[in-house]
């Protein structure tokens, strides 16, 4: 005889539960800008090394994201990125990070 076992949010830990409970959804365009915080930092604040992306203009970015795809320099790390992306989606990354705070 087989045993059914329930498992639930609660029984995973507060944490687990309460990460689940809030129902906050993140803010437009940062599931997708995620990609970019390995090497601009979170939130597109980087450590110096490459470019802030955090309180520049959405159209600048949304400017340069396109000219990396349209460039289409093989091998370039940013052409990779840039034409895994609908320009939708380029649009709404720079609208994530114009917003964030220099």
């Amino acid at each position: 005889m087989k045993k059914l076992i329930l498992i639930t949010l609660a029984s995973l830990g507060p944490a687990v539960a309460g990460a689940q409970q809030t129902g906050a959804t993140p803010p437009p365009g940062r599931l997708l800008a995620s990609n970019c915080f390995q090497c601009h930092g979170t939130d597109g604040r980087g450590d110096g090394t490459f470019e802030r992306l955090a309180g520049k203009s959405a159209s600048d970015i949304y400017n340069d994201l396109r000219e990396m795809k349209a460039e289409n320099k093989r091998g370039e790390i940013m052409t990779i990125h840039a034409l895994g992306y609908t320009d939708a989606q380029l649009r709404a990354i720079a609208d994530y990070f114009s917003k964030q705070p220099r």
